[in-house]
């Protein structure tokens, strides 16, 4: 599993000139998935990306996570993000679960934030044409991948 994840103002997904998914400041998750993907995994990243202290205190230093500072959190599956380039100019996409995989794992992952969170998390549409927007603050963007299984 590889997150990107980046600290934002706002942010929105808009499939078929409709809104699916809004946040005002917090994180925009972008989320793929391998077909080795388990619970434990799905379980560990869910907690990572919530305790992830990428936002200000007092002192103007990241010691403060998303759930410090009751920011929303938007999460937008995205298998490219296991895209392997490193030969030829087209990018091979074996690493990536098939959707019949993947979906369950996104749904699974959501879920998992937003029972850490306490609130529901908006989410883009599996496998459509998202449009993504946002503000990005600071700015600050970490890439996260899962620990082996």
């Amino acid at each position: 599993m590889r997150l990107v994840i980046q600290r934002v103002r706002s942010a929105e997904v808009v499939v078929a000139n409709a809104v699916t998914g809004r946040i005002g400041a917090g994180l925009l998750v972008l989320a793929g998935f391998a077909p080795t993907d388990a619970p434990a995994q799905l379980a560990w990243m869910a907690r990572k990306l919530v305790q992830l202290r990428i936002f200000a205190d007092d002192a103007d230093q990241m010691n403060r996570s998303v759930l410090d500072t009751g920011g929303d959190v938007l999460v937008v599956s995205q298998f490219t993000l296991l895209a392997d380039a490193r030969k030829g100019n087209r990018p091979s996409y074996a690493g990536a679960a098939p959707p019949a995989v993947a979906e369950p794992l996104y749904r699974e992952f959501v879920a998992l934030v937003a029972e850490l969170l306490g609130r529901p998390v908006p989410t883009g549409v599996f496998g459509a044409d998202m449009q993504v927007s946002l503000v990005n603050d600071g700015p600050v963007t970490i890439v996260l991948d899962s620990p082996a299984a």
